[in-house]
């Protein structure tokens, strides 16, 4: 996506993220990449927009991926579902 126009959506929405029911994280196994070096693409929403972003999965359960991105200089971050995510192939 062009970077200008998800400038504009990130600014004019607020970054949506699975809710704490949602994740359960006191049920479930959590597993945190201390060296975040597992790179994404995921899907995510600001408002009632999706958007896809290249992102690192920080942290996961069985059901969900906590993934950090950067857009215009600022760091978001945010809960999807699993299913939102695909591993980046390396070139």
């Amino acid at each position: 996506m062009d970077a200008r126009i998800l400038q504009g959506i990130a600014r004019d929405a607020p970054l949506q993220s699975l809710t704490p029911d949602e994740l359960r994280l006191h049920e479930v196994t959590l597993t945190i990449d201390p060296k975040n070096l597992r790179k994404v693409k995921a899907w995510v929403r600001f408002g009632e927009t999706p958007v896809r972003v290249d992102a690192v999965a920080a942290r996961w359960t069985p059901s969900a991926v906590g993934i950090t991105f950067v857009v215009d200089g600022h760091e978001h971050r945010c809960w999807v579902w699993v299913g939102a995510v695909d591993e980046q192939q390396d070139a």
